[in-house]
């Protein structure tokens, strides 16, 4: 990868992209970091070496260009992009790509059902978009996963997930969070009081 090029050309192509939806203000300083050089250096190499990874690259921060930073309302955190190809969409839990809810998604439904909406329509959209486009942020713990391997990019998308937190603690107030799965609580602690 010549380095130099490639790095200066995806980190300009991911801020414009960003920018409709606001993120590209809040993320632009990490996008322009060593850090997201090292994100972007590891993928590659992955990617060189034969391992595939859901979703595509052209949508690893759908969440952010989905989700307008002003309406910003829900940060749900899962744990991992669905692992098998073609299901993941980069919205965590939306099911876009094959319009059929995964288990986790089928239970999100169904709790929102019980404790919101009883009388909610028995069939839902599985595709996310529009929870995003009214001010929920649907991350992962990892923006990527291996195909299936469950875990396999935690530590390459930490540093960004805690740049996230951090900008979300000392920029917002009244956030809801909504962590899904044991990896997305151990984020519990690093929620601050005024969320």
């Amino acid at each position: 990868m010549t380095q130099s090029v490639d790095l200066v050309e995806i980190k300009e192509k991911l801020i414009e992209k960003l920018r409709p939806s606001g993120w590209a203000t809040k993320l632009k300083s990490y996008i322009q970091s060593s850090d997201f050089d090292k994100i972007l250096s590891e993928l590659y190499n992955l990617k060189e070496e034969g391992k595939r990874f859901t979703p595509p690259l052209k949508h690893v921060f759908r969440a952010f260009e989905e989700c307008p930073s002003e309406n910003l309302k829900v940060i749900m955190i899962g744990q991992d992009p669905y692992p098998q190809i073609g299901v993941a969409d980069g919205l965590a839990f939306s099911c876009g790509n094959t319009k059929k809810p995964q288990p986790s998604l089928k239970n999100i439904f169904e709790a929102v059902e019980t404790t919101v909406y009883q009388e909610w329509p028995t069939h839902q959209d599985p595709d996310l978009t529009r929870w995003a486009n009214q001010g929920i942020l649907l991350l992962n713990r990892a923006l990527t996963c291996e195909i299936d391997k469950v875990g396999s990019h935690y530590d390459i998308w930490n540093d960004l997930l805690m740049y996230v937190l951090d900008i979300l603690n000392f920029t917002s107030s009244g956030l809801i969070f909504v962590l899904l799965g044991a990896k997305a609580q151990e984020l519990e602690t690093l929620i601050g009081p005024n969320h």
